[in-house]
């Protein structure tokens, strides 16, 4: 398994999380051995990286610190590893050898692929399958390319019904973007669908 993805606009720092690495499965560790994660598709997948910095790329942020998704999200177990994300902030999941996607918005949890190796082939061959959109597509939206430390920002979010009205979105720290998507999903994971939602939006 290797993270030779198609259009990479970023290229994880030289491993400085050693201890980190000791606890990833075999092929995660050997794939980040050689290339300590990555941004792949102008945006679309990140990988993330055992690095203590950037904090966004860090698989330790993700898995064990004060922001980690099983923290953030009750749906996600303390065993499972956040390795990875797509452009709108959900998150894919290595849960007991299969991957698993987070849908951020809501905290559902989706079956991806069996096997870690079988999600990177289905990258390599079918992104838009593996991510859930084209990628140039998706992108599209904010311009094309995402920079790196970035997701995108959808308003209304996607599981919300606009009545017709248009949505907006653009590019936003991945850091605050993250912390966002955890907050309203916690807000409103227990509404009947169909509840009229109001989302106050404060500078």
């Amino acid at each position: 398994m290797h993270l030779d993805l198609p259009h990479l606009i970023y290229s994880g720092p030289a491993i400085d999380d050693e201890p980190m690495l000791a606890q990833l499965p075999r092929e995660l560790r050997a794939a980040l051995r050689k290339r300590n994660g990555c941004i792949a598709y102008l945006g679309a997948i990140h990988i993330r990286g055992a690095s203590l910095e950037p904090s966004w790329h860090s698989l330790r942020s993700a898995f064990e610190g004060p922001a980690a998704f099983a923290k953030l999200y009750p749906e996600v177990f303390a065993t499972d590893i956040p390795f990875a994300e797509e452009a709108f902030g959900d998150q894919f999941l290595l849960r007991g050898g299969a991957v698993v996607r987070l849908e951020a918005e809501g905290g559902a949890i989706d079956p991806v692929a069996p096997s870690l190796e079988e999600f990177f082939d289905r990258l390599l061959t079918n992104p838009a399958g593996a991510l859930g959109y084209e990628p140039v597509t998706g992108l599209a939206v904010i311009g094309g390319r995402l920079e790196p430390g970035s997701l995108i920002s959808v308003f209304p979010p996607f599981n919300l019904d606009t009545d017709g009205k248009d949505r907006s979105f653009r590019s936003i720290d991945a850091l605050e973007q993250r912390a966002w998507l955890a907050d309203f999903t916690a807000q409103i994971r227990d509404l009947p669908d169909g509840t009229p939602v109001n989302i106050k939006v404060h500078e």
